[in-house]
């Protein structure tokens, strides 16, 4: 049986390291490739140090690949720069190899006046200059496609889980050990969450449901991943911290995140300036409709919310770098807390 072989851009970010871990226990051929050589590699991965920018190089080294997975994700402040520059780097080096090209989407396209549940056939109304970045990086996927690029983009919520590095333990959780939790928005606001081991299995089963004889397109697949009021959430946390014991003596006391203060200081650090204009997210109820992705692969595994909020409350500090935007709150946060 002929071994298939995955390239993952971008292998030492959260994505990235768990997409790595995902196709390897799938049994692909791993090639993951990032500056830095990833501090875990699964057996039989390979790390590729070439950068993006050097294409036909990088192409050279993973030419036995009929899967490009873009997880590429440029500084939060430097989106509207860097991100659709890097997204074409990887839609060339995929149109070398001739494979598959995935990208890992998010619900920025839609915008604030989204409506509550989010399929495919939802129109993408962007807001916000990150939503405006994404719309054009899927234009550009389209475009591609004319030209013969194989490609599909799979969107999810907020990741969690697979390390650190996300609003659930920068922020949220950050804390528990003093029995206190901050929720960034109004509790009774559905929101969507993904469970990112989960997310990464996806990626491996649609990426061996694609069919390389078909003519090129642009498919979009939603990842429903699990939809939470901010009061079950908590509640999950609350739970999962009790099981392991991680607990603090005292009840659990819950804070929100203070949105004004971080619009006033984005007037000074460009950091927080990019997380307010995304506040929206928090207040406007959304989920994912994951009818399309069972249609194409069957019903996505999803953890049970209690045991994958166990697993991620367990492991702190694997990630190689904390998301930029969860950094920013988490300073905030420590600012209207002393």
């Amino acid at each position: 049986m002929t071994v298939k072989t995955v390239l993952v851009l971008g292998a030492n970010g959260r994505l990235g390291q768990a997409a790595v871990q995902a196709f390897a226990a799938a049994g692909w051929q791993v090639l993951a490739q990032a500056r830095r050589a990833p501090s875990t590699l699964p057996l039989g991965a390979i790390h590729l140090s070439t950068a993006l920018e050097d294409v036909n190089a990088l192409a050279r080294q993973a030419a036995p690949a009929s899967v490009v997975l873009h997880a590429v994700n440029p500084p939060y402040t430097q989106w509207q720069k860097q991100a659709l520059p890097l997204l074409s780097l990887g839609m060339d080096v995929a149109q070398q190899l001739g494979a598959l090209f995935m990208l890992p989407g998010n619900v920025y396209n839609f915008g604030e006046h989204m409506p509550a549940l989010l399929d495919e056939q939802t129109p993408q109304q962007p807001s916000t200059r990150k939503g405006c970045v994404r719309v054009a990086m899927e234009v550009e996927m389209q475009r591609r496609a004319k030209r013969g690029l194989r490609s599909v983009v799979i969107r999810a919520g907020d990741f969690f889980g697979g390390g650190s590095g996300s609003w659930l333990d920068l922020v949220i959780v950050k804390s528990i050990a003093k029995s206190r939790l901050t929720y960034p928005g109004p509790v009774d606001v559905p929101h969507a969450w993904a469970y990112l081991p989960d997310l990464a299995r996806v990626f491996v089963a649609v990426a061996e449901r694609s069919d390389s004889s078909v003519a090129a397109s642009c498919e979009q697949l939603h990842f429903a991943g699990h939809t939470l009021t901010g009061a079950q959430l908590l509640a999950a946390i609350e739970r999962a911290a009790n099981d392991l014991g991680i607990a603090g003596a005292r009840p659990f006391k819950h804070g929100g995140l203070p949105w004004p203060l971080l619009r006033l200081g984005g007037l000074v650090w460009p950091m927080w300036r990019e997380l307010a204009e995304m506040a929206y997210l928090w207040q406007v109820p959304h989920a994912l409709a994951g009818t399309a992705l069972a249609a194409r692969i069957g019903p996505a595994h999803n953890t049970p919310l209690d045991v994958a909020l166990r697993a991620a409350l367990c492991q702190p500090g694997q990630a190689a770098s904390a998301a930029p935007a969860a950094q920013a709150a988490e300073a905030v946060t420590q600012s209207s807390q002393r």
